[in-house]
């Protein structure tokens, strides 16, 4: 007969101490709503403002809960792990969520849709991914996937509420639909290959997976074929989510038409989500996937493919790009395959700490370096909104020399130049690849990055080296955009001149 658990018991087998952070951004979320309502005339003042502080309530308790000496806990009956890698990726999502809440205040006023409703769906997404970083079982990745993505897909197409008729409100609606329907897509793969792994495991814990995964690997089995058939469909699914090639097709068209902070907001959030996933999925549950003894993962060699791939096509198309907005969409593919370089890496015996570490790093540096160029972006764009093509940016050293300077800093760090945090997180990442042996993927990470200095120094001579007929001041550079971009060059230079910093952060760190 089943008994009720008492309070005392279901407090102790749920620990939500430990999903402090999460849990309480999503209450404060919830709050928020009735903020929202409430505030009548003043909610465009208020609404924001209590989001801001909402994140820096997580943020502190994220610190609290995360101290080294706790250790790993495990909570929600085992389907939420409590550790230094979902410590350290909380922190970059909220920092990224701030830098977001700034970017977008004035914005919204400028675009005629400034809503309350931006705010909550923008935290909520936010307490998406921090589940998914810390989901240690494949239903709370698909739950905590879905709480990240579906706010986005409302976000994208947040311009078309304004209903005009314009272009802007067209793409943006565009966009909306297109991130909707391949997400929907993505997540289908993502069910299916949970569906096959449990088939083949009996469980969808991460941890059981481990302990049957080994029973279940090189018998020539049909549980031993549902794991590998689900191990790629798993792979499929969450690549979509960070836009590796061939599940790119969506990004272009999808930065391009959602509003730019919604654009920075996902191009940094999606990723960490989604490689949080991938890299618990595949190194934590899936690394005794040996089809033969003394191999590496039977994933790694498709990891290794997925990134070579993703380095190429990513570069080499940015370079065609009039458009920034399209230009920074095509790097972040490219950049999605610098970090896919550190995945493959943590296949290999010995380097799975060092690979998942250096894929933390660059995830920080990319986070202060991204968003700090879509806020340049921003400010170059004209009161409709539209503009921010290369052409825009000529000549801005001339009329603005701090923006051309900051922006010159952003271009150099997705370059990998040093002092930069570029720089720190593409070493750690080619170093991990050395390691492991994928002396190749090395090489070809090192000559995509000279590829990318093209289109990157490309922004940097046009705004130098070329003079502009315009003199006026950038439409958008307000207090609070110049508060998102001194954050961002902040964070960018300061992990990228003492990166001991960085390296501390994430020495904690170990998933295997």
């Amino acid at each position: 007969m089943f008994e009720a658990p008492t309070i005392a018991e279901f407090l102790a087998d749920s620990n939500l101490a430990s999903t402090l952070p999460a849990t309480l951004l999503l209450a404060w979320t919830l709050l928020l709503v009735l903020v929202d309502l409430f505030a009548g005339e003043e909610r465009e003042h208020w609404t924001p403002i209590f989001a801001g502080i909402g994140l820096v309530l997580s943020f502190l308790a994220t610190l609290f809960v995360y101290a080294p000496a706790e250790g790993e806990q495990i909570a929600l009956y085992g389907m939420f792990i409590a550790d230094a890698f979902t410590g350290f990726l909380n922190m970059v999502i909220l920092v990224a969520t701030l830098i977001a809440i700034l970017m977008s205040w004035d914005y919204l006023k400028r675009a005629g849709v400034h809503r309350g409703e931006y705010y909550i769906l923008t935290l909520l997404s936010s307490a998406g991914a921090m589940f998914m970083v810390a989901a240690n079982d494949l239903i709370a990745v698909f739950v905590a996937l879905e709480l990240l993505s579906i706010p986005l897909y409302i976000l994208a197409a947040f311009r078309s509420i304004k209903n005009d008729g314009s272009d802007l409100a067209l793409k943006s609606e565009e966009s909306g639909m297109k991130y909707f329907i391949l997400g929907a897509f993505s997540s289908a793969f993502l069910v299916f290959g949970a569906a096959l792994v449990y088939g083949a495991t009996g469980s969808t814990n991460i941890p059981q997976i481990v302990q049957t995964a080994q029973l279940v690997v090189g018998g020539a089995t049909t549980a031993s074929f549902y794991l590998l058939v689900g191990t790629a469909l798993l792979i499929v699914g969450l690549g979509f989510k960070v836009a590796v090639v061939p599940f790119h097709m969506w990004t272009p068209d999808v930065y391009e038409g959602a509003p730019t902070p919604v654009t920075a907001l996902m191009s940094v959030t999606a990723k960490i989500g989604g490689f949080a996933a991938l890299l618990r999925v595949l190194v934590t549950a899936l690394s005794v996937l040996v089809l033969t003894e003394g191999d590496a993962p039977a994933w790694q060699a498709t990891a290794t493919l997925i990134a070579i791939l993703t380095l190429i096509l990513g570069n080499f198309v940015a370079i065609a790009q009039r458009s920034l907005k399209r230009l920074l969409a095509y790097s972040s593919i490219a950049h999605a395959g610098y970090i896919m370089v550190a995945v493959a890496a943590a296949g290999s015996a010995g380097v799975i700490d060092a690979a998942t570490q250096s894929a933390l790093v660059y995830i920080l540096a990319y986070m202060f370096t991204n968003l700090g160029a879509f806020a340049v972006v921003m400010t170059i764009e004209r009161e409709d909104g539209s503009g921010g093509n290369i052409d825009d940016i000529t000549g801005l050293a001339r009329s603005r020399p701090l923006l051309a300077m900051a922006m010159t800093i952003f271009m150099l760090s997705l370059t990998g130049i040093p002092l930069t945090a570029g720089f720190v997180g593409k070493f750690m990442v080619f170093a991990s690849a050395v390691q492991a042996g994928l002396f190749g993927l090395a090489i070809i990470g090192v000559l995509t990055s000279v590829v990318s200095a093209f289109y990157y120094m490309r922004v940097v001579v046009n705004m130098y080296l070329r003079d502009s007929s315009a003199d006026a001041q950038p439409a958008l550079e307000t207090p609070y955009v110049r508060w998102a971009i001194n954050i961002a060059l902040a964070g960018t230079l300061v992990f990228g001149i003492f990166y001991p910093l960085a390296t501390n952060l994430v020495s904690m760190v170990s998933i295997a």
